[in-house]
């Protein structure tokens, strides 16, 4: 099966997808991963995309049990093909998820980690995915975020302007969130914010927890 580069919604849902940033970025996230994740329980991961982070995560953290979801088909037949590639036991069938949805086809986890998401989907998808992660996390349960953001007071950089610009061309509704925007929605959903990661080519880890 062929890896093609992808985007969401992007290519023929036959295929297996290869999203080049994964292969990046995956260390150095599962680094704070190490830090921020209980040591055993159920991990939803909202917005799997291709299905290679979930897969490498749960080579990395073997004692966790990882849900992989996505909205898209193409999406779920990614995910699906890497996970039985892999043959890792602790990976479950990828879930259809929208996480603007009112209701998700799962009622607990004991972490929600969405990774590259927030920026290339609508906002009410962000919106959606702290009302999820309020509904099933326990108190002091972990949300994880990450990607590119806008801080106040922090000079953006040139190449995430950019990458804001090129977003917002491909559909007016995707594009760099304000972090103060992105805590207040999450604290009107009742997850705290606790922790910021600065990470490698210009983003950010956030750290929420169920209050």
């Amino acid at each position: 099966m062929t890896a093609q580069p992808w985007m969401p919604g992007d290519g023929d849902p036959a295929d297996k997808r290869h999203a080049p940033a994964t292969v990046r970025n995956r260390d150095a996230i599962a680094a704070v991963l190490a830090d921020w994740l209980p040591e055993t329980g159920t991990v939803l991961e909202v917005a799997s995309g291709s299905g290679e982070h979930v897969v490498h995560f749960a080579s990395v953290f073997p004692d966790l049990d990882w849900q992989p979801s996505d909205p898209d088909p193409a999406g779920l037949t990614s995910i699906a093909a890497y996970r039985a590639e892999a043959g890792l036991a602790n990976i479950a069938p990828p879930l259809a998820l929208d996480a603007s949805a009112a209701e998700w086809p799962i009622d607990r986890a004991d972490t929600v980690l969405c990774i590259n998401m927030v920026h290339i989907s609508q906002w009410e998808a962000t919106l959606g995915l702290f009302a999820g992660a309020a509904r099933l996390l326990a108190p002091g349960a972990p949300l994880i975020l990450y990607g590119p953001y806008i801080e106040p007071d922090v000079p953006t950089a040139v190449s995430n302007l950019a990458f804001d610009t090129s977003l917002r061309s491909r559909n007016p509704a995707w594009g760099l969130r304000d972090t103060d925007a992105v805590k207040a929605a999450a604290a009107d959903a009742g997850l705290a914010f606790a922790e910021r990661r600065a990470m490698p080519a210009n983003n950010l880890m956030l750290l929420f927890r169920r209050t």
